[in-house]
């Protein structure tokens, strides 16, 4: 007997269903909500395939641009999902997977996220969260007590104050540094005599008023690329981001800062902002941010440390001196989702002053009153989730020395991934870490020898050479899908400031093994032998370089 194929059916009762009625005990969707409640991990291994699926493959399952016309029921399109979407996602909890700053999450994390999307609360005002709002400003303060140490009485005071805010939740680090820059501008550009700010009159007339030629923000040469457009959002244009120069450990040169600041201020173009940056993306150094202070406080200058990556650090008792001068910052963007553990889009940035967040506050009749507690009268953000319950949960549950504890172990454990690597014949470290991000590139001893020996354009030649074998490695390993490292591109001083691509690893998972990452090594060894006539390439420059 041929079974009946059953058709979802547009109504008004159907529609009621959906919002009514949860999914019953034997549907798709209630089997994956067990399934993830019991194993996450094992979840994600059943479902995630290993090997690489071609994105345009992947495209050919999402090519359609029409809305559908006849509705599906929920367990058809769960299955639906799970066959082309989640398939085919990136395991970012694999304790394999280490090439980027997304971990693996707690598994409570999972329910609490079902009740803070059932409660579906707006963040952007009162009216809309309630009870939300004390909590968000109360995350915000333990963020704040945590860079900067001040006292009860300064929190009884300012954590809850209509008026004041201490920070700002976001979606992520590029926000948080776009809202700490716009504060800096508004700082540098306030009311003054007859000139109403330039919040409200505009750049133009704010350069005119102070016959400034043009504004800049300093950063080192390893500054994350969201800067670049916060310099655009604001009106300085991406020339307006100077570049400072960097040592042999990727931090600023602090004389090169000063020497930089001086030629703008020739040039009559104030200096609004210098930001520090607490663990580079690229490489997990911070600058010396008590020297930056000091240049920021001699010139007037507003200073930000970015601390989207290494901010978490400051959880280790162990290891928060590697941080020292943030206090010193006025401001500080932390993420969330980075190594605190959090899912993704949870971003925060934090003011040393509670009045620093007004000179961008904006009011609005219908939801945001002047006077009252609404967060979103300092936000560039208007409607934003609950994510700080999250946060605020995984305060509690995990505590500062849960933290401290997954902190000092991705550390050692970079620092033993280093040691490894040392280790080898066939792969030079190339950054050293100074968090828990290092970066490494496969080069076997004759390859080495000659690249040391090579001079003018057969190094270059080498070095191009060595770097296509680098990529090749990265894009063979995640394309095989038993691990995965990113790759990016350094300039070295120990080769001469040429381009070099390497592999970069994030080692914040708990769940990775120290034979994880030996395994990780024998992998991309195996990988190596798989470019032959790249590596014929590379032996014929070889014997070049050693018969010259």
């Amino acid at each position: 007997m041929v079974k009946e194929q059953k058709t979802a059916d547009v109504s008004f009762e159907s529609l009621l269903k959906i919002f009514t009625i949860p999914e019953g005990p034997d549907s798709t969707l209630t089997k994956i909500d067990e399934s993830l409640s019991r194993n996450l991990n094992q979840f994600l291994r059943e479902h995630i395939v290993a090997e690489e699926k071609p994105l345009r493959e992947i495209e050919k399952d999402f090519s359609s641009a029409q809305i559908p016309e006849q509705p599906e029921f929920v367990s058809d399109h769960t299955e639906h999902l799970l066959d082309t979407l989640v398939s085919h996602s990136v395991h970012t909890s694999s304790p394999s997977f280490i090439g980027h700053m997304t971990s693996a999450l707690p598994y409570f994390l999972m329910p609490l996220s079902k009740i803070m999307i059932a409660l579906n609360q707006n963040l952007v005002k009162i009216e809309t969260s309630k009870a939300f709002t004390p909590l968000e400003r109360q995350v915000l303060g333990m963020l704040h007590r945590l860079i900067y140490g001040q006292s009860d009485t300064f929190y009884d005071q300012w954590m809850h104050s209509a008026n004041h805010s201490l920070g700002a939740f976001c979606s992520g680090g590029t926000i948080a540094n776009i809202t700490a820059l716009w504060v800096a501008r508004n700082k540098a550009l306030r009311a003054n005599g007859s000139f109403k700010g330039v919040e409200k009159e505009g750049l133009f007339k704010a350069m005119k008023h102070y016959g400034y030629d043009g504004l800049a923000v300093l950063v080192s040469e390893r500054g994350h690329y969201s800067l670049k457009k916060a310099a655009d959002v604001l009106g300085l244009g991406q020339e307006g981001l100077v570049a400072v120069k960097t040592d042999a450990n990727n931090r600023i040169i602090v004389d090169d800062l000063k020497a930089k600041i001086v030629e703008l201020e020739k040039q009559n173009i104030k200096p609004i902002a210098v930001i520090g940056v607490a663990g580079t993306t690229e490489t997990g150094n911070v600058d010396p941010l008590p020297e930056i202070a000091e240049v920021c406080q001699a010139h007037g200058c507003h200073f930000h440390v970015d601390a989207a990556w290494g901010g978490a650090t400051l959880m280790s008792n162990h290891h928060r001196h590697l941080l020292n001068g943030v206090e010193m910052a006025d401001s500080v963007t932390i993420d969330a989702h980075k190594q605190l553990y959090i899912p993704m889009g949870a971003g925060m940035v934090l003011f040393k002053d509670p009045d620093a967040m007004k000179s961008i506050e904006h009011h609005a009749q219908y939801i945001l009153r002047k006077g009252s507690k609404d967060l979103g009268s300092h936000t560039l953000e208007g409607s934003r989730s609950g994510m700080a319950m999250l946060v605020y949960a995984a305060m509690h549950i995990i505590s500062r020395p849960g933290y401290e504890l997954l902190i000092d172990q991705s550390i050692e454990k970079a620092r033993y991934f280093a040691d490894l690597i040392k280790q080898q014949d066939d792969f030079e470290l190339v950054s050293e870490p100074e968090l828990c991000l290092l970066t490494y590139r496969y080069l076997p001893p004759f390859i080495r020898e000659a690249l040391a020996k090579a001079e003018g354009s057969q190094k270059e030649q080498l070095n191009e050479l060595i770097n296509e074998l680098t990529q090749f490695i990265q894009k063979r390993q995640r394309e095989t899908g038993k691990s995965f490292v990113s790759r990016t591109r350094l300039n070295p001083d120990q080769w001469q400031r040429m381009n070099t691509i390497v592999f970069r690893v994030v080692l914040a998972n708990p769940l990775t093994t120290k034979e994880i990452l030996s395994s990780v090594l024998d992998e991309q060894r195996e990988i190596a032998k798989q470019a032959p006539n790249l590596m014929e390439r590379i032996q014929q420059v070889v014997t070049n370089i050693q018969s010259s």
